[in-house]
């Protein structure tokens, strides 16, 4: 994993190990995930997307092209592969909450 993902798959392994992810699913089938980072900040990830919240996945990803993604993501999709993530059932309207949360963070 390191050969390929290079200096985010120890980072991510170890919140796999801490099950930092928890998947977001609504009545209507939509899912988010949100990680709590090793700084104790919660990011909402979108794997359908490929898309992070975190200041590293806007730096390092989206300016400069240096990596494929943070370990944010790399947690989420490895989860989803070992079955570890923690699920929880929300509302659409809880949904719409986290999503414009996000919004307001970025404002």
């Amino acid at each position: 994993l390191k050969f390929i993902f290079g200096p985010s798959a120890v980072p991510a392994l170890d919140l796999v190990d801490q099950r930092s992810v928890t998947r977001l699913r609504s009545p209507s089938g939509r899912i988010l995930y949100q990680v709590l980072g090793s700084s104790g900040k919660l990011y909402t990830c979108y794997s359908s997307c490929h898309f992070c919240t975190c200041p590293a996945f806007g730096f390092s990803v989206l300016q400069k092209s240096e990596s494929l993604l943070c370990k944010h993501i790399l947690a989420v999709y490895l989860s989803q592969a070992l079955g570890a993530c923690q699920e929880l059932a929300v509302s659409e309207e809880q949904l719409s909450n986290v999503l414009l949360a996000e919004e307001e963070d970025e404002e």
